[in-house]
């Protein structure tokens, strides 16, 4: 799995990295929050977050180069469950996205070990939809234009994956992963 990168913590130097790629056009049009964000608001957003416990935010690393974000949510461990998100570094290559999201798949069900993954896209992004059911998320419910972009309202895909799902298809995965690092 190493040929897949590692998930690791996000060292403060890197936290100007983050931002730079989380200001970008093309990750902000798919995100809730689609201002630019200060370097400021950016860092007590940061120094909040280590603070919960109930978060946890990774630097995705591919060939010694820092490539994307995955963070983990309302961790739950009453209910073993956690809502996640992941963004790559713009420049990042072709299948990026599915090697964070394997990575982070692992981390969730082997390590945190919950239950039931979820996570919200906004009806547009259907590649990142279309990515998570990849996966084997399940599409569990749509919210009907609940949230206001550019003066119009969106829907939002609200989607799950469970812990047995996932050991169901975890070795296919990594085997069409593998097949596709090596091509």
């Amino acid at each position: 799995m190493q040929s897949f990168g590692k998930l690791r913590g996000i060292k403060d130097e890197e936290l100007e990295l983050m931002l730079s790629w989380r200001n970008s056009p093309s990750v902000r049009a798919n995100m809730y929050t689609r201002h630019e964000i200060s370097l400021a608001e950016h860092l007590a957003w940061w120094s909040r977050a280590k603070l919960h416990k109930d978060q946890r935010y990774f630097m995705y690393e591919a060939n010694g180069a820092p490539s994307g974000i995955v963070g983990f949510m309302d961790v739950d461990t009453l209910n073993d469950s956690a809502s996640w998100a992941f963004y790559a570094s713009p420049k990042a290559p072709k299948g990026t996205g599915s090697k964070m999201e394997f990575l982070a798949l692992e981390y969730a069900f082997h390590e945190l070990g919950i239950h039931k993954l979820h996570c919200e896209v906004l009806a547009f992004n259907a590649p990142v939809i279309k990515l998570h059911q990849k996966f084997g998320f399940k599409v569990e419910g749509i919210l009907r234009e609940h949230h206001k972009l550019d003066e119009k309202f969106v829907d939002i895909y609200k989607l799950g994956l469970l812990s047995y799902e996932w050991e169901e298809q975890h070795t296919a995965m990594r085997n069409k992963l593998e097949k596709f690092s090596r091509s």
